[in-house]
C-alpha cells in the first residue's frame, strides 16, 4: 500500500546526510536560503541537493518523514526576481529538521526551546531558526547551530 502524501508549502534539501524542510511564509527567502546552503556545501566538497522547491510531498514511511517532489516542478527552483532555474535533485529524502528563516528585528530575540513544526499526519520536525540577513553565511550559521547533526 502506498503511504498517503501530504503536499506542503516549503523547500526540501539534503546537506550531507541530513534532510531539511525549509518553511515559513511566502517571500521570506526559503528558496534563497536553500540555494545558498546547497551552493556553499558543494563548494566545501560536501554532498548537497534539492528535493523540492515551493511545494513538497511529505509521507510517513517506516517511521520516517520522507520528502518528495511533485512531478510538475521536479528539478526546478525559483530565484525570486530572476526566474526559474534547474538544479540537481534527489528523488526523495528523510527529513530530520525544519529550518525557519528569520530576519531582524528578532522578536523574540531567542527562539522558543524545543520548537517544532507540526506536520499534517500528526508528527513534527524540530525547528532551527536561521538568520537571513545580508552578510550572514547561512550554512555557517546552520553548522554552528547543529554541529553534530548536519552530516559533515
Amino acid at each position: 500500500m502506498t503511504p498517503a502524501r501530504h503536499n506542503v508549502h516549503g523547500t526540501a534539501i539534503v546537506l550531507g546526510t541530513a534532510g531539511f524542510l525549509v518553511t515559513g511564509p511566502s517571500g521570506i527567502g526559503k528558496s534563497r536560503l536553500a540555494l545558498a546552503c546547497i551552493s556553499a556545501a558543494r563548494q566545501m566538497g560536501h554532498f548537497a541537493a534539492l528535493v523540492a522547491d515551493d511545494r513538497v510531498d511529505l509521507s510517513m514511511e517506516q517511521d520516517q518523514i520522507i520528502a518528495r517532489c511533485p512531478a510538475s516542478i521536479e528539478g526546478l527552483i525559483e530565484i525570486r526576481g530572476a526566474g526559474i532555474a534547474k538544479l540537481e535533485t534527489v528523488p526523495a529524502a528523510v527529513m530530520d529538521w525544519a529550518i525557519l528563516p528569520v530576519s531582524a528585528p528578532f522578536d523574540p530575540r531567542m527562539p522558543p526551546e524545543n520548537e517544532e513544526l507540526p506536520l499534517p499526519f500528526g508528527r513534527s520536525l524540530p525547528i532551527v531558526r536561521v538568520p537571513i540577513e545580508n552578510g550572514v553565511h547561512v550554512l555557517a550559521a546552520l553548522r554552528a547551530l547543529l554541529p553534530e547533526k548536519l552530516g559533515f
